[in-house]
């Protein structure tokens, strides 16, 4: 969902190194570049969306045509998702999809700068696959304007922060969100600070000590968790 080639290419190499998959065991698909066809299913073992420069917060006025029909693009799969309850991970961006499609009040309430935070995962996420055994407190990066002010109605909410309470939630039985990027290291950040140092996040004067402050940052939890996930799921 980033319209920016670059940002988007290492975002999807990010996913497969930390994901540990080869390219010929994926469909990637931008559906910010064109108009997607229908999606079947049966065609997929489970679907991860990853993040994008869009807040779903902001006045429908406000929207691009590209943020519209990536929108359209989502609702129409989260209906079939959701009903067969299909496997799917969304980060970041894929979280604030998922939570508007629930109907979940989202705004720029609990957003977070760039940069390292501390979550904590929850007593019913120590005993979900994908964090069972994993430490109940660990680092991971985020970077967002906006997001869930509460958990969707009928989700189980995961992991937690003091300043940002939805960190990660799982609907049904296989559907995931989490607000943190789990596909992300310090260098895939120090990237998407220069690409995005001009869309709002921080102020761009203070782009290079952020970036300094990225540097060497390890965030291993969060990477467990995109790969069991995956293992769980792919075929």
């Amino acid at each position: 969902m980033r319209p920016e080639d670059q940002a988007s290419d290492s975002e999807f190499e990010a996913f497969l190194r930390v994901g540990r998959l080869n390219r010929d065991q994926v469909h990637r698909i931008r559906v910010e570049k064109e108009e997607i066809p229908p999606i079947n299913l049966k065609d997929y073992s489970a679907i991860i969306a990853g993040g994008s420069p869009f807040d779903v917060s902001i006045p429908d006025y406000k929207k691009s045509i590209v943020q519209k029909r990536i929108e359209h693009f989502y609702e129409d799969l989260f209906k079939r998702i959701i009903k067969d309850d299909f496997p799917f991970l969304g980060a970041c961006s894929g979280m604030g999809l998922l939570g508007q499609y629930c109907k979940t009040p989202i705004s720029e309430k609990y957003s977070e700068g760039v940069g390292s935070v501390e979550v904590r995962v929850t007593e019913e996420g120590t005993k979900d696959y994908l964090l069972e055994g994993l430490p109940k407190k660990f680092n991971a990066l985020v970077g967002h304007k906006e997001a869930c002010d509460e958990v969707p109605s009928g989700a189980v909410l995961l992991v937690s922060s003091e300043a940002c309470p939805v960190q990660m939630f799982r609907l049904k039985k296989n559907i995931y969100a989490t607000q943190f990027h789990p596909e992300a290291d310090s260098e895939e950040f120090v990237l998407r600070v220069q690409i995005y140092k001009e869309f709002g996040y921080f102020p761009q004067e203070k782009a290079e000590k952020l970036i300094e402050s990225l540097q060497n940052l390890n965030t291993p939890v969060p990477e467990e968790i995109l790969r069991r996930f995956i293992n769980n799921y792919k075929s």
